[in-house]
């Protein structure tokens, strides 16, 4: 494994929790090349033979193991883009840590764009953790822009925590996921936006097989003059549940768009939304505001609650 410098492992702890090399699993890019890897008994990551990502291979029944794939970016005007596979074999049991960080000090735009495919058999179960953060004292953007498929055979179940909190300038993210019988697919998503950053999330999950569910609820903050869209779409195209929600907290002059989308294709397709956008409440910032803290601490308070 690569030396990391202090502000590549800063990077790692704020995106992956990693403070050293992890249990199980692992490979670490750096500045658009690898950094580390290794794999195990039952999980296997080989790299793609143009270098552009990683294959992760997943044996069936695996039980109570992990993957750590993070990405740490600290040039400035880098911009890449991978391509990461995951096939989660018939009862496996997994979780996944993903996430980016970007540290940029320059003047130009540095970039991360990748594309994450997992392939989930029957009955296996995968959570997956995927955090993006930005730092760094340059006039250059932060840019990351993830594309995620999701393909899910009978029986099987994926939760996705997406979490943005800090230094992200502009960011597109795009899911996508295809559920056969009785598969469940659970999104929690966790956003703030600051200065004139920029944050589009969209959801579509296509729900094709009898007793599939999905379950997708988004909680924002957007402040000063950033900019948010939340696209989400269920598609229904057999007796199941699907259930679309957008929870936003809107502060000074930023801007928030929800857009929930339902189609019933079957007589049995049960798809709900919700949406709600507002401003902190008065009362709350004046019983925090009685215990000795100051308007803006108050606001901190509320807002960590509700993003946790």
């Amino acid at each position: 494994m690569l030396e990391l410098d202090e502000i590549q492992k800063r990077l790692l702890s704020e995106v992956a929790n990693l403070h050293r090399v992890p249990e199980g699993a692992f490979n670490i890019r750096a500045n658009g090349a690898a950094a580390g890897r290794g794999s195990t008994a039952n999980i296997e990551i080989t790299p793609k033979e143009n270098g552009s990502g990683i294959d992760v291979h997943i044996k069936p029944g695996t039980k109570n193991e992990s993957v750590h794939i993070p990405v740490v970016m600290t040039v400035s005007g880098l911009k890449e883009l991978v391509y990461n596979d995951f096939y989660v074999g018939e009862g496996a049991d997994v979780t996944i840590v993903a996430g980016c960080g970007i540290d940029n000090c320059g003047p130009k735009d540095s970039e991360h764009d990748g594309v994450h495919r997992f392939y989930i058999e029957k009955k296996a179960r995968v959570k997956y953790v995927e955090k993006h953060y930005g730092s760094g004292t340059g006039s250059g953007k932060r840019i990351l822009n993830p594309e995620t498929l999701v393909y899910m055979d009978e029986d099987s179940y994926a939760e996705f925590e997406m979490v943005q909190i800090k230094g992200v300038d502009d960011t597109n993210r795009s899911t996508m996921a295809k559920l056969k019988a009785g598969a469940r697919f659970v999104v929690r998503e966790r956003l703030m936006t600051h200065g004139d950053q920029n944050a589009v999330s969209t959801y579509e999950v296509v729900i094709d097989g009898k007793d599939g569910a999905a379950d997708v609820v988004s909680r924002s903050v957007a402040r000063d003059d950033s900019y948010q869209k939340f696209d989400a779409k269920i598609i229904g195209n057999a007796p199941c549940h699907g259930h679309t929600e957008c929870d936003s907290i809107i502060m000074d002059r930023g801007r928030i768009l929800a857009v929930p989308g339902l189609e019933a294709n079957d007589v049995d397709a049960s798809l709900f939304h919700e949406a709600a956008i507002g401003k902190i409440a008065g009362d709350q910032l004046i019983k925090l505001m009685t215990l000795g803290l100051t308007e803006a601490e108050a606001e901190e308070q509320i807002i960590n609650g509700f993003l946790k």
